[in-house]
């Protein structure tokens, strides 16, 4: 059985899809894709059987969910702490542009010193965040601490693990 979902390496879906994968003693592989509207793409055009694994916070889950219901099947879901959450840096002297993932950028709240108000770059993923951060698009990010280490950025505040549900959706 193969999973379809997030991407970059270093997401948390990542993560989620091995242990998922692991914990049903499947052989297959994990297909990580740009966006969840990709994987989905990719899962319905496969001859293979497969699955899409959403993150329940996925901002448009709910819309590949609803257009979908006539080839995917919600059966199961799978409960995990994420990588670490973190606010990492190119080492940049000022930040003046953050990426984040739609779904974590209200971490930036708890962020009491960022100055002047930074240009908010929303990206595809965590790990696109991180990425784009040590390509230098982008002065600092909201990651996992899997991808901030992964590019070699700076961690400037670990926010920690977040528990987080993935949903399992079967092409039917």
């Amino acid at each position: 059985m193969n999973i379809y979902t997030l991407g970059p390496a270093g997401t948390n879906c990542e993560k989620a899809a091995h242990q998922y994968m692991e914990k049903q003693h499947w052989s297959g592989q994990i297909n990580l894709r740009t966006t969840l509207e990709d994987a989905l793409d990719d899962l319905l055009s496969s001859p293979e059987p497969g699955v899409l694994m959403g993150c329940i916070v996925y901002p448009q889950l709910h819309e590949l969910v609803f257009r979908h219901l006539d080839c995917l099947k919600l059966v199961d879901h799978h409960l995990m702490d994420t990588h670490d959450m973190v606010f990492a840096t190119n080492q940049s002297h000022t930040i003046n542009r953050i990426g984040s993932h739609p779904a974590p950028v209200s971490l930036l709240n708890q962020l009491k010193a960022l100055g002047s108000s930074p240009d908010i770059v929303l990206c595809t993923s965590n790990s696109e965040a991180a990425l784009q951060c040590a390509q230098g698009s982008i002065d600092a990010c909201i990651t996992t601490m899997a991808a901030a280490h992964a590019n070699k950025l700076e961690i400037a505040r670990n926010f920690g693990p977040v528990p987080m549900g993935f949903s399992i959706h079967l092409k039917t």
